[in-house]
């Protein structure tokens, strides 16, 4: 019998290639998707269509009344605009969704407990270490000792790529062959990705890095 595991999947380029290396290890997998409120729904659309692909099992679980306690980020407030530039730029710090994967990795350490998963995947990395804390390697370490002792089952936290970039993430989803038209990562929710967010920045720079073309289009 296949050892079940959730995975948080936004729906993004990290979490489609994060679903898919536990698919690849031989986990059963079960997709979690959340609505919190978000600027837009792009993502949990990809989310959907991918999971209905590949027949796994799939929940978008609907918290958006949460929203109200997570403002302040131009990615929950309608009157904060995105921030353009790399991720190595303070005013990417306008991006920031307080507490949002501490709130996430809780509710999906619920969900793993009650289907009998001892492991919860997400995709915290290196590139997103500088802007957000709560992808660092001590946020990771610090949830980990949580939730072994937060229920009766221990709940393993995995980020598989926590100690690589973008470039690094996308290089291993495309030696296997992955499509990366099945994602979306832009924080404007419009037709066209904007190429200008830093989201879109740095998916662009992985794949100039790995000397391919993105398949979204661009505005």
């Amino acid at each position: 019998m296949k050892q079940k595991v959730v995975v948080i999947y936004s729906g993004g380029m990290d979490s489609f290639t994060v679903l898919h290396r536990a698919i690849e290890e031989g986990f059963e997998v079960y997709a979690l998707s959340f609505n919190y409120g978000q600027r837009h729904q792009r993502e949990l659309e990809y989310a959907r269509r991918v999971c209905e692909q590949l027949a796994l099992p799939h929940l978008i679980t609907d918290i958006t009344a949460i929203n109200v306690l997570l403002q302040g980020s131009s990615l929950t407030s309608d009157d904060i605009d995105v921030a353009e530039g790399h991720y190595s730029a303070d005013n990417m710090k306008s991006t920031v969704v307080p507490n949002r994967n501490m709130i996430l990795l809780s509710l999906a350490v619920g969900y793993a407990v009650s289907i009998g998963a001892d492991q919860v995947f997400y995709g915290a990395h290196s590139g997103d270490h500088t802007i957000y804390p709560d992808c660092r390697p001590e946020f990771v370490h610090a949830m980990n000792d949580v939730t072994r002792i937060a229920n009766f089952e221990a709940v393993e936290i995995v980020s598989p790529f926590l100690e690589q970039n973008k470039i690094d993430i996308l290089r291993w989803g495309l030696e296997r062959g992955l499509n990366y038209a099945d994602t979306w990562t832009c924080y404007n929710g419009r037709e066209r990705a904007c190429g200008k967010c830093g989201s879109c920045v740095e998916r662009l720079e992985a794949f100039e890095h790995n000397r391919t073309t993105d398949p979204l289009p661009y505005e």
